[in-house]
């Protein structure tokens, strides 16, 4: 089951592509965007993280800290950032395999991956927008930066 807008965001600690540990109590008095996506390397995704990097204006200039988030291994999280160009933390929900997509309902079990999933959370540490889509359906970002203009209202 997914998270709603008004739950608490469950608390992880995931370390990003260089191995650094990114817990999201640590980001607490600002809001985070999580985006859960599958695979690195990946045609959708890569589309989707490139249009993120390329509009990370929207997100940074309004406070926004952004989090991509996916069951892939940091080496392989490391090397999708040198070649994309990232420049926003690749989190590795790789071990234990996906128990942080799991807490926030986007995970596949069956394929043993996070779903295209993206969550706001907001600066006291509740879900302020919630996503969830079906598998291979590319996301629609205009409803993260609606939300993101909704935090400033």
């Amino acid at each position: 089951m997914s998270l709603s807008v008004g739950d608490v965001a469950p608390e992880f600690s995931l370390p990003d592509q260089d191995k650094q540990v990114v817990s999201l109590t640590e980001l607490r008095g600002a809001p985070v965007l999580l985006v859960f996506y599958p695979f690195a390397f990946s045609g959708k995704c890569t589309g989707e993280l490139c249009q993120l990097r390329d509009e990370l204006a929207v997100y940074t200039d309004a406070g926004v800290r952004v989090l991509a988030i996916s069951t892939d291994p940091v080496f392989s999280l490391k090397a999708f950032r040198d070649a994309e160009g990232l420049t926003f933390p690749l989190l590795s929900d790789f071990w234990p395999h996906g128990t942080v997509a799991q807490a926030y309902g986007a995970f596949n079990e069956k394929a043993g991956m996070a779903v295209r999933a993206t969550f706001l959370v907001d600066a006291e540490g509740k879900v302020a927008f919630a996503e969830v889509n079906s598998p291979g359906d590319v996301r629609e970002q205009s409803g993260w930066k609606s939300a993101v203009a909704g935090l400033a209202a």
